[in-house]
């Protein structure tokens, strides 16, 4: 819950954020969401397995991005559709996804190395 509060709130102001941030936080933001969702369902699959399903659902919105059928940006046009959905293709989005997506399975990781092998056998390779 507090990387969604903090996405939010990298949207909402934005403006009071530094450019760097206020530009790529909100999508960076969004991909560790995705991870965090996906390591959830997931839970007793290897770290591997679940950044290569994050990496590829994020790829794919955002490639969907490309295609503007009605139906599809009437979607988009509702708050949780631009959320979830976004507007327009941007290369960086794919950089800002890899970056939130790595971020979650490096932490994940660190914390399974130093907890040891009781949480191992659970979410590590």
């Amino acid at each position: 819950m507090p990387v969604v509060l903090a996405g939010l709130a990298s949207r909402k102001y934005r403006g009071h954020l530094p450019p760097f941030l206020a530009e790529y936080a909100g999508d960076t933001l969004w991909a560790l969401m995705l991870y965090l969702l996906i390591s959830t369902l997931l839970a007793r699959s290897p770290i591997r397995i679940r950044v290569s399903i994050s990496l590829a659902l994020a790829f794919s919105v955002e490639t969907s991005q490309l295609y503007h059928a009605p139906w599809l940006d009437s979607i988009r046009q509702t708050t949780l559709g631009g959320l979830v959905l976004g507007f327009g293709f941007l290369w960086s989005d794919l950089v800002c996804y890899s970056i939130g997506i790595a971020l979650g399975a490096v932490t994940e990781w660190g914390i399974v190395r130093v907890t040891g092998p009781k949480l191992e056998n659970l979410s590590s390779d």
